[in-house]
């Protein structure tokens, strides 16, 4: 097996598009914007939706990882770089469930449902950004922007160092040779 599965590959890609438009709008857009403007309600109904969906496809994708036949783990030829690669990889299922599950306690814990989907108030609640879920939810996000970072930095390793291929594992095309 030479290729992931295609719904691996599309998952992959999609979600990775997701994830950043997501951490993005939260930290970037979101985080400036006072609690009291219209605009940040609106903006974080997208947010929020962003989050769930990306969530459902985390679990579509665990489940087709779990059913599905892929390539073995990538070799760089050194121990600690292989095992760094595996907990990485992990480490992304890990960041990214948690981010869902600490946006979504902080979501029911503000009440932000009635808020956001249901025109309940005008403004949010301005002890938001103090929430313990709200303050894990940034600290995670910042885990997983480095750890987005080492990911990209090994793919050009692999594609420029190595120059063995790998980022063609994880695109479409034939599976096996």
């Amino acid at each position: 097996m030479q290729r992931y599965h295609p719904l691996l590959v599309a998952l992959h890609w999609l979600m990775a598009l997701m994830i950043l438009v997501a951490l993005a709008a939260g930290g970037l857009v979101l985080a400036n914007m006072p609690p009291d403007s219209p605009d940040k309600v609106s903006g974080l109904g997208g947010h929020m939706i962003f989050g769930m969906a990306i969530g459902v496809l985390l679990i579509l994708r665990l489940v087709t990882r779990t059913r599905s036949v892929h390539p073995p783990h990538a070799e760089t030829g050194h121990a600690l770089l292989d095992r760094i690669g595996r907990w990485t990889h992990w480490g992304f299922y890990a960041l990214i469930a948690g981010m869902v599950l600490t946006g979504l306690a902080t979501a029911l814990g503000a009440g932000l449902f009635p808020i956001v989907y249901g025109g309940a108030a005008e403004t949010l609640p301005p002890e938001l950004a103090a929430m313990p879920t709200r303050v894990v939810h940034g600290l995670i996000a910042t885990l997983l922007l480095a750890l987005i970072a080492l990911h990209f930095l090994a793919a050009l390793y692999h594609q420029i160092v190595l120059k063995d291929g790998l980022l063609r594992r994880m695109w479409f095309g034939k599976r096996s040779a």
